[in-house]
Order: structure tokens, then C-alpha cells, then sequence
């Protein structure tokens, strides 16, 4: 297989590229992010780990549009054939409709939404070509719940959400699947100092595990939406 992470550096894309790389059949895995030292040690770590699977990336600022449709050519420079999405990258600025900084609506929407949109319409294409494969987007429970110091961040999951859900009817009649994943308070690197017991919140490896699963069911079943949250609820 193929497999396509943003934000693959650390966090949920490197969980989730770890899962796909640990599979013995071997998978050539193609990944980007902004920071150039954290993404090239991690896919130097990863290759290391898991000889089998190819592990190739490339630096992208996927708020960038231009940096998107850089990273969407070199894709499908790179393998002949997608077989996974996953549009991950994504950013979270807290605060609140009427007090946050001017332009993190804007911010946050090139980051968590266009990135995806302008992502997907590159390799998509070559998917329909195809007549399969399988788009995960990663949204978020701030997706379908408003919370607290949410503000722009929110709107910018809604945005996604939406954006999946009419991507899903739109693929439909080319075999090609599409899963929204709504995640809860998963623990990170933006967790580390918040005094939050790690044991409180979900690991990384809880999400791969389900995207990973979700990925390799018949031709004939698409999961459509995951929703996972910590045992307790919500934060």
C-alpha cells in the first residue's frame, strides 16, 4: 500500500504511520511537515524500525496553498498508486470568537481545512483513475460540539467535517472511501506540561489503531465516521 500522512512528524500522524509501517507486508509511507529536523528524524527513526516499509518525506507548510500543490506533484511523482489519505495536519490557536487575535479564524482555516481540500483535489484524480482508495480526515469532537476557549478552532473543524461528509457522497460512485475521525482529548507533545494525567486522555495509538482497522475492511464496507472519545467523556 501507499499511505499519505500530513503532519506526519509526531502526534497522531506519526502514530498513525507507525501502525501502517509495523505491518510486515511492507508499505512505502509518504509524509510531510513544517519542521524539516523533527520530520527527517522521524523518518529516519521510522525506516530504521521498519525495514520492510519505505518511508519518504517531504517538508510542507500545508497552510500554504502553493506548498500544498508542491507536495501533491511530488506525491504523485513518487508511487503510481494511493491507496491512503490522510489529510492530518492541523493547528490549534485557543480563544474564543470575541477576544482571540485577529486572524486566527483565517489561520486556522488554511491550516485545518484548506490543507485537506487543496490536498485532496491534487491526488484525488489519480484515486478516480484508479477506482479506489481511501480518505481519512482527521476532524475533531470540537467538530460536532461546541466548547469552552474553542472559538475559531471549532468553526475551522465544523468546516472539515462538512467538507468530508460531501466528499463522501461525491466518491461514492468511484469506489473510493471516505472516513471522518472525530477524536477527543488525545494525548501529545500540546499535552505535556498541562498538569492532565495522561491517564485521563486517550493515546495516539488508540486513533491509529482504529484508522488502521478502518482501512482494511472489505471493498464492499466503508466506515464513515469514528468517533472516539476517553473512557471518562470529555474533558
Amino acid at each position: 500500500m501507499n499511505i499519505v500522512i500530513t503532519g506526519g512528524s509526531k502526534g497522531l500522524g506519526k502514530a498513525i504511520a507507525e501502525k501502517f509501517a509495523s505491518d510486515k507486508q511492507g508499505h512505502t509511507i509518504l509524509l510531510c511537515a513544517r519542521n524539516k529536523e523533527v520530520l527527517e528524524a522521524t523518518g529516519i527513526e521510522l525506516q530504521g524500525r521498519f525495514p520492510r516499509t519505505t518511508i519518504k518525506t517531504m517538508v510542507c507548510d500545508m497552510s500554504s496553498k502553493a506548498n500544498v500543490q508542491e507536495f501533491g506533484a511530488w506525491v504523485l511523482e513518487q508511487v503510481d498508486k494511493i491507496d491512503v489519505l490522510v489529510n492530518n495536519a492541523g493547528i490549534f490557536i485557543p480563544g474564543s470568537v470575541y477576544n482571540e487575535d485577529d486572524g486566527a479564524l483565517e489561520t486556522m482555516m488554511a491550516a485545518n481545512l484548506y490543507s485537506a481540500y487543496h490536498l485532496t483535489r491534487c491526488l484525488v484524480p489519480r484515486m478516480i483513475a484508479q477506482h479506489n482508495g481511501h480518505i481519512f480526515n482527521m476532524c475533531s469532537i470540537a467538530s460536532l460540539q461546541a466548547y469552552n476557549n474553542g472559538g475559531a478552532y471549532s468553526i475551522s473543524k465544523f468546516a472539515l467535517a462538512g467538507f468530508s461528509r460531501n466528499l463522501r457522497e461525491e466518491m461514492k460512485p468511484h469506489s473510493i472511501k471516505v472516513t471522518s475521525v472525530y477524536p477527543g482529548a488525545v494525548y501529545t507533545d500540546s499535552w505535556a506540561g498541562s498538569g492532565v494525567d495522561p491517564q485521563r486522555i486517550m493515546k495516539d495509538k488508540d486513533i491509529a489503531d482504529m484508522i488502521y482497522a478502518a482501512a482494511h475492511l472489505s471493498p464492499q464496507a466503508c466506515v464513515e465516521e469514528i468517533v472516539i472519545r476517553p473512557q471518562l467523556g470529555d474533558l
